[in-house]
């Protein structure tokens, strides 16, 4: 579609455009790097949430196939742009992600509310294991209307124990934003699933062209850390001067290794089986 889009921007613009970038070289800044070595994150996203827009550099289909073709690639160095290009996606997916699970952790209210209900819960038990020793005490020394006095104060413990139990489980169940949807974040994309979907909508989800970008990206940036850890890049004479924040030589590599996959399904746990593509 982008390609398409691309073509027909041309045509309006007529043969000048067209002209122009005949004139560039593989080398040409103007042109997207990412496009050459693989797929511009700008066309992975189209007519989804996630649209990028056109990529401001220049897809020029010659200029990928004469790329290639090219018996040295790596002379270029150009799999380090892309993977620059691409970890810049995939870490503000993954701020999106870190943000939208806190979305769904517990209020301060609500983990009060659990606190307190545990601390009940706990000094009950205690209660009653206390009493059912002094039971046993009394029974050896024949008190039985104090040990059935005792007797009834534990049915009466174990009876609020069991509330503050059933309590507990309701908190669980229904606090947080989730609530009674169950909402859990898909650590591929970011987006929202709950687990009272059924096949069909979580297929949509996982075949979805969003969360498909997002997992291409994912395993061709996780392919080519591999496929270049310990290759220095090459030095082009746009890496020379002044040391830049974005230049990959100083730093040892690209975004501390968050690149790649982050679980390949949801934070939480759930449908992780069904994550693939």
């Amino acid at each position: 579609m982008a390609a398409e889009q691309r073509k027909l921007l041309e045509q309006l613009m007529g043969a000048g455009a067209s002209s122009r970038h005949a004139q560039l070289s593989i080398t040409d800044p103007k042109v997207c790097r990412s496009y050459l070595v693989g797929t511009c994150p700008h066309d992975l996203f189209t007519n989804t949430k996630q649209d990028l827009g056109p990529c401001p550099k220049v897809h020029n289909e010659p200029l990928k196939s004469e790329y290639e073709a090219a018996a040295d690639k790596s002379k270029y160095g150009f799999e380090y742009d892309y993977m620059r290009d691409m970890q810049k996606y995939i870490d503000e997916c993954n701020r999106r992600i870190d943000a939208a699970q806190r979305r769904l952790e517990k209020t301060p209210d609500e983990i009060r509310q659990t606190n307190d209900l545990l601390k009940q819960i706990s000094d009950l038990t205690n209660s009653i294991n206390t009493g059912l020793l002094e039971i046993a005490i009394l029974g050896e020394s024949s008190s039985v209307a104090l040990a059935v006095l005792e007797h009834h104060k534990i049915r009466t413990a174990k009876a609020a124990k069991e509330e503050k139990e059933r309590e507990l489980k309701s908190l669980s169940d229904t606090s947080g934003p989730s609530g009674h949807q169950k909402l859990q974040v898909c650590d591929v994309c970011g987006a929202y699933l709950s687990r009272l979907d059924n096949d069909r909508r979580l297929a949509d989800h996982f075949y979805g062209k969003m969360h498909l970008g997002y997992a291409q990206m994912r395993r061709t940036w996780e392919g080519l850390q591999k496929e270049l850890k310990g290759r220095p890049p090459p030095q082009r004479d746009e890496d020379r001067g002044p040391a830049r924040e974005d230049s990959y030589g100083d730093r040892g590599g690209f975004g501390g290794g968050r690149g790649g996959f982050r679980g390949g399904g949801f934070r939480g746990g759930g449908f992780r089986g069904r994550g693939r593509w």
